[in-house]
């Protein structure tokens, strides 16, 4: 047992307090406080701002236009705020460190916060400085993470710093080319290969850990299948079929790999028994959500070779994959984390159904045309009181100490 010194040396009397602050704001304490409240607030605040763009209330994202504004802050706005909840959170678990928290948490959260303002507007300072503006966040937390996992000595997981260098480098990538005037489609699908590739990584450590805890709890005999050869290859094909279809999105090749892709995913998945968690929807989302990691490689599939629209295959990967995955781990992290059960609330699923609705149903719009605003219209309604529960029911957890820590 370990206690930090004023002097951030450790002693051997009493364990380390990891994650209580004794200082400051709860909500500085962890990085997974201020970022999924964050997360929460801008997914639904973000939609909202959009749909009014669309509509022609307001004016949104400068030379980017509202519709590169909303895939932007999709992947380098929410989802980079959820990520670094996580990642923030995970840290101390794989180096023995203490959290990032208290000013070093504020400075990370300022930035990100800095950058969803200068995208809104970024007439305000111009186009190049809101730009550099946003990109900061990124290679802030590229750095952050990387120093904890190099001064912890754990580098296996130092390749969680490296791919949230190369999400910083697309980041700044997007910019280059919108300001450039030139097609920025294939950043975006790149960027979102990024997020299916480090949620097939992750996902395949916790899905199938959380799964297994939670059976061994119940006194079942039979457990998730451990990583073995068939995870590699699923993971390599999976990261072939990302780079293909971001650089040669129509073609023979690209349905083939994304095809193999899929199923090998689809049997890594059913390896992990997620049909025995249907009592339990905090776990069970997991598993939902990241079968749309195989439900979007057929769809990258199909529109390679013409049959599907490409934005079904977009918004299955995002909706589905990204957010799903995405709110089932900051509602179990927020409960967790905070000295709640790891149970779902009414409420909790609720919003796993709503935002399962959405991922449904929008890439629907495509097949649908006489009802494309319609859906348009119900989907953004649904993710926006997905996220909105989300928040009207972790917002007091995550504000608040913990319950294990309050006196």
């Amino acid at each position: 047992m370990r206690e930090i010194s004023l002097k951030g040396r450790a002693t051997a009397t009493r364990p380390i307090p990891r994650g209580i602050a004794t200082r400051g704001p709860a909500v500085l304490s962890y990085g997974f406080r201020p970022l999924f409240l964050l997360a929460g607030i801008f997914a639904t605040a973000a939609m909202v701002i959009w749909i009014g763009a669309l509509s022609g209330y307001w004016e949104i994202g400068g030379k980017a236009g509202p519709i590169d504004w909303h895939a932007h802050e999709m992947l380098f706005g929410y989802a980079s705020a959820a990520l670094c909840g996580f990642v923030l959170t995970a840290v101390p678990n794989w180096t023995g460190r203490l959290p990032v928290s208290g000013l070093p948490l504020l400075g990370l959260v300022a930035l990100w916060l800095a950058g969803r303002v200068a995208m809104a507007a970024p007439g305000l300072l111009g186009e190049g400085p809101s730009a550099l503006i946003d990109c900061l966040f990124l290679w802030a937390l590229a750095f952050v993470v990387a120093r904890e996992v190099i001064v912890g000595r754990n580098w296996k997981n130092l390749r969680v710093a490296i791919g949230i260098a190369f999400l910083a480098a697309l980041n700044a990538t997007f910019h280059i080319v919108v300001l450039d005037g030139r097609d920025e489609l294939w950043v975006i699908r790149l960027a979102l290969s990024l997020y299916v590739l480090l949620i097939s990584h992750i996902g395949g450590r916790i899905v199938p850990s959380f799964t297994r805890n939670y059976l061994a709890k119940t006194g079942a005999s039979r457990f998730p299948r451990q990583m073995g050869r068939l995870d590699h290859l699923a993971l390599l094909a999976t990261l072939v079929a990302c780079v293909l279809w971001s650089f040669v999105p129509y073609g023979l090749l690209t349905a083939a790999i994304a095809t193999l892709a899929a199923v090998l995913q689809g049997v890594r998945l059913a390896g992990w028994r997620g049909w025995t968690t249907a009592a339990e929807p905090l776990l069970l989302v997991l598993h939902v959500g990241y079968a749309f990691i195989p439900i979007g490689l057929l769809a990258i599939a199909a529109a390679a070779m013409g049959l599907l629209a490409e934005p079904s295959a977009l918004h299955l990967l995002t909706v589905g994959g990204i957010g799903m995955m995405t709110l089932a781990v900051m509602t179990r992290a927020s409960r967790g984390h905070t000295g709640r059960p790891l149970t779902a609330s009414h409420t909790t699923t609720v919003s796993y159904l709503l935002l399962l609705a959405v991922a449904v149903l929008r890439p629907l719009a495509e097949f649908l045309p006489a009802y494309y605003h319609e859906i348009l219209d119900f989907s953004g309604l649904a993710w926006v009181l997905a996220y909105g529960l989300f928040v009207a029911e972790h917002a007091p957890m995550l504000l608040r100490p913990s319950l294990s820590v309050r006196r």
